[in-house]
């Protein structure tokens, strides 16, 4: 009768993960550029506007860059270097206007620049590499979960009170291990154990980072629109920071 209740409990986390895992399988089986650039789109909407309301932004007119930065964005032949030109813009526009306020450079920093870069991994190495990337996070979580709940016992962070040193440590392990066997279909063995093992640690710290913003406002989750998981940014938070690095790392190593 508990595993009943417990299931029916989580039944809409169920429903909302099985159809979240169908939307990125068919989009990776279907390998469209237009659909790819689509489904981030969306993602990077909601997660932008779940960011600016937990830095607690009162300006309407970001949302303005915001769409402008995603649709150049489809076109641009190098999508991240959007984020540094915005930056110059969004600055240059508050400096003429004599109204410098660097509460509105957060978004930019946070999701902005994360999605650019999430989307160049795509744009510039293939569904192939962005298939690896979330090899690495699911099973940094999946690891971290596992590890943590059987043998954690020293707590890794104040900011996040459920994640253990042992958990994060075994995440990591797992997540490299895993990440080294599917990226040598794309790269030599050092590189493909450097990427996975330093792309893993950043998720630890992606998933970490958000967890502090969701702490500093006092809110669980970042949105409500994903029934049993929150917001947007509650799921793509590990990518955020793990996309950087990865893009980073395999445009110098690869």
């Amino acid at each position: 009768m508990d595993i009943e209740k417990f299931f029916m409990k989580e039944k809409d986390r169920y429903i909302t993960s099985l159809v979240l895992v169908a939307i990125v399988a068919l989009t990776a089986l279907i390998d469209n550029y237009f659909l790819t650039w689509l489904l981030f789109g969306i993602m990077y909407l909601f997660a932008t506007h779940e960011a600016i309301k937990l830095f607690k932004i009162d300006n309407n007119s970001i949302y303005f860059f915001i769409l402008l930065i995603w649709l150049v964005a489809f076109f641009y032949p190098n999508p991240d270097d959007l984020s540094f030109l915005t930056l110059i813009i969004v600055v240059s526009i508050m400096l003429y206007k004599k109204e410098m306020n660097f509460k509105l450079l957060y978004p930019f920093l946070y999701p902005i620049t994360p999605f650019l870069f999430l989307f160049s991994l795509y744009h510039d190495f293939g569904m192939g590499i962005l298939i690896w990337l979330v090899i690495i996070v699911v099973f940094t979580d999946a690891g971290a979960y596992f590890v943590g709940k059987n043998i954690g016992k020293r707590k890794f962070s104040s900011i996040s009170p459920n994640k253990t040193i042992e958990g994060v440590y075994g995440g990591i392990a797992l997540a490299t291990v895993i990440g080294v066997l599917y990226g040598l279909n794309y790269v030599g063995f050092w590189v493909s154990l450097f990427v996975s093992f330093f792309t893993s640690i950043s998720a630890v710290y992606g998933d970490l980072f958000e967890s502090y913003l969701k702490r500093e406002v006092g809110v669980k989750d970042s949105g409500n629109i994903l029934p049993g998981h929150g917001g947007v940014l509650d799921r793509v938070d590990g990518y955020m920071f793990a996309s950087v690095v990865m893009v980073i790392l395999l445009r110098g190593l690869a």
